[in-house]
C-alpha cells in the first residue's frame, strides 16, 4: 500500500465496489475504455488490461439504456479474465441510461450540464428568479428518483462538469466560468445534501489547467462555505497525446496535487487507455514524496502577493534553485520571503533532477513546476538534468510554460482520449492532422480534435479551430463554437479544416 506523508485534504470516504475513494486513502488511479460498450468481449479485454497495468477503476460509455444494460456482462466477462475492478458507467443527455446504470455500475458518471437540461445552443436565454427556481426545481424532480435508486443499490454517483458543457442556462447567468462550472455542480450537491445522499465524487475538468486549477480551488471553496467534504477527481481534459498530454496532465494535476487536493486522477491521453495508467502512478507517487510541509500556497494567500504580480522586468531574472532532496513548498517558502523582502527581479525557477526516463522527467517537472506556476511563483523554469542533452530540456520547460499558459512557441492540440461514442480513429486522426498543420506552426493556435458531439464543440472550448466527429464515416469543422462545414464525409475533412486555417491566416 502506497504511504502519503504529506498533508491532504479531509473528505468523505466513498466506496465505489471494493475500493474506497476519499477518506485519506491512497488516491485512486482509474481510466476509460475506447471500445463500444457494445462490444462484450473487446471491452472486457481492455478493461482486463488496464487492470494488469495498475488501474483500479474503469468507466465505459452508456450513451443509451443497451449500453447501461451491457454492463452486466461486460462485468462477467471480465471476471472471467481473472478481473473485478469496479465499473463506472459515463452519461450524458439522457437520464435513462443513468437509471438503467444505476442498476448495473458500481459508480454512474452524470453531467449537471446535460442531465436534465437540454442540449446546449450556446444561446442567451433570461430567467427571472422564480423562473430559475422552476429550473431547479425541474432538476430535483429528475435527480431525485436517480439518487434513491442508486441508495437502493448501492451506487456511487460521480458529478462531472467540463469546460464547455455547461447549460445554456447557467451559461446565461454565469458565462462559461470557472463560477458558472461550480454552480452547476453545487445546484446537484444542494440537493443530494437535502436527500442525504452522500456517496458523491466531483469532477471538475477543462483543457486549459489555469481554468482547471482555478475552477477546482473555487469549487472547494464553496464547498467549505457550506459544510461539504465530497471527494475529487482531478484530470485535465482533451489532453492530447504524446509529451504534450502528459505535461499538460502532470502541470495541471500536479498543482493540485501539491496542495493537498485531490483523492482520484485519471491522466486522459489520446492513446490506448492503458497507456495512462503509468503516468498517473508516476504522477501520484512523485508528488507524495515531494509535496512535504511547506506546502505550495494557493495564489490568494501568497504573501505579499504572486511573485509575478510584483516582478519589475526590467531587471534581470532572479533564480531560485533547489535540487530532487527538496520540497517544492521550500522553494515557494524562499519565494516568499524574497518578495516581502522588497525583491523585484521577475523570477526564474530552477530544479535539478536526476532520471534517466524522458517521460518520468516530463511528469516530474511537469508537476513540480505547475504547483509553482499556477500559484504564481515565477515566470520563467529552468530544468536541470545531467542525463540529457540541453535542447531537450529546454523544449521541456518551453512546454511546461506553454501548458502552463505563460508562453506559447507552438501549436497545441485539445484532443479527447476516445471512447465507445468516438465516431472515427481518434488516434490516428490527431496524428494526421498534426502532420498537416506542421508547417503553420502558428505560436498559440488552437487546435480541437473530437471524437463525437459530446465533446464538441462545448468541450473544446480553448479551441480556436475544431475536427468534430459528427456522425460514422462524418465530421463537422468548427472555428471556435461557430459551425462552418457539416457532416461531410471524412476524406474530405482535413483538407477543409487547413483551407478554413490557412484563410484565415493568410495576411490581407
Amino acid at each position: 500500500m502506497f504511504e502519503y506523508n504529506y498533508k491532504r485534504r479531509s473528505s468523505r470516504p466513498v466506496k465505489v465496489g471494493d475500493i474506497i475513494i476519499g477518506g485519506g486513502k491512497p488516491v485512486v488511479i482509474q481510466s476509460m475504455t475506447n471500445t463500444s460498450t457494445m462490444d462484450t468481449a473487446a471491452s472486457a479485454r481492455q478493461i482486463k488490461r488496464i487492470a494488469d497495468a495498475g488501474g483500479e477503476l474503469v468507466r465505459l460509455t452508456t450513451q443509451g439504456t443497451r449500453e447501461a444494460a451491457n454492463l452486466v456482462p461486460i462485468r462477467e466477462a471480465a471476471r472471467a479474465l481473472g478481473c473485478n475492478v469496479p465499473v463506472s458507467a459515463d452519461v450524458h443527455f439522457n437520464p435513462n441510461a443513468a437509471f438503467e446504470a444505476a442498476r448495473t455500475a458500481d459508480k454512474v458518471r452524470i453531467n449537471p450540464g446535460n442531465f436534465v437540461d437540454a442540449a446546449r445552443t450556446f444561446k442567451k436565454l433570461e430567467f427571472s428568479e422564480e423562473e430559475y427556481r422552476g429550473e431547479i426545481e425541474r432538476i430535483r424532480q429528475t435527480l431525485v428518483p436517480f439518487l434513491n435508486l442508486c441508495r437502493e443499490n448501492g451506487v456511487a454517483v460521480r458529478l462531472g462538469v467540463n469546460h464547455g458543457s455547461l447549460s445554456d442556462r447557467i451559461m446565461s447567468r454565469y458565462g462559461d466560468t470557472p463560477a458558472g462550472m461550480v454552480e452547476s455542480v453545487m445546484e446537484f450537491l444542494r440537493i443530494a445534501r437535502e436527500e442525504d445522499f452522500n456517496d458523491i465524487v466531483i469532477s471538475i475538468k477543462a483543457s486549459n489547467t489555469v481554468v482547471m486549477v482555478e475552477t477546482v480551488r473555487l469549487l472547494v471553496e464553496e464547498m467549505d462555505k457550506e459544510g461539504m467534504d465530497f471527494p475529487l477527481h482531478l484530470g485535465v481534459t482533451e489532453a492530447g497525446n504524446a509529451e504534450d498530454g502528459r505535461i499538460k496532465s502532470a502541470v495541471g494535476i500536479g498543482a493540485l496535487l501539491h496542495a493537498g487536493l485531490g483523492d482520484t486522477i485519471r491522466v486522459s491521453l489520446s492513446e490506448p487507455p492503458e497507456n495512462e495508467i503509468p503516468v498517473a502512478i508516476m504522477l501520484r507517487d512523485h508528488v507524495a514524496r515531494r509535496a512535504l510541509a511547506p506546502a505550495v500556497v494557493p495564489p490568494d494567500s501568497v504573501l505579499p502577493g504572486k511573485s509575478r504580480d510584483y516582478a519589475d522586468k526590467s531587471l534581470k531574472y532572479r533564480e531560485f534553485y533547489i535540487d530532487d532532496s527538496r520540497k517544492i513548498g521550500q522553494l515557494a517558502a524562499d519565494i516568499d520571503s524574497f518578495v516581502t523582502g522588497g525583491g523585484k527581479n521577475p523570477v526564474r525557477l530552477a530544479i535539478r533532477y536526476d532520471s534517466l526516463d524522458l517521460d518520468e522527467l516530463r511528469v516530474m517537472a511537469g508537476a513540480d513546476f505547475g504547483a509553482l506556476l499556477m500559484a504564481g511563483y515565477g515566470s520563467d523554469l529552468r530544468v536541470i538534468d545531467d542525463n540529457f542533452d540541453k535542447g531537450t530540456l529546454d523544449r521541456l520547460a518551453a512546454d511546461i510554460l506553454q501548458a502552463a499558459r505563460l508562453k506559447f512557441y507552438k501549436t497545441e492540440y485539445i484532443a479527447c482520449p476516445g471512447c465507445g461514442r468516438t465516431l472515427f480513429d481518434l488516434q490516428s486522426t490527431l496524428a494526421e492532422v498534426k502532420e498537416a498543420l506542421a508547417d503553420i506552426g502558428v505560436e498559440g493556435l488552437k487546435i480541437g480534435v473530437m471524437g463525437c458531439i459530446v465533446n464538441g464543440p462545448g468541450e473544446m472550448a480553448d479551441a480556436d479551430y475544431g475536427y468534430v466527429g459528427a456522425g460514422p464515416g462524418r465530421v463537422s469543422i468548427y472555428r471556435g463554437k461557430e459551425l462552418i462545414t457539416k457532416n461531410i464525409p471524412t476524406e474530405e475533412a482535413l483538407p477543409a479544416l487547413l483551407t478554413l486555417i490557412k484563410s484565415d491566416l493568410k495576411p490581407e
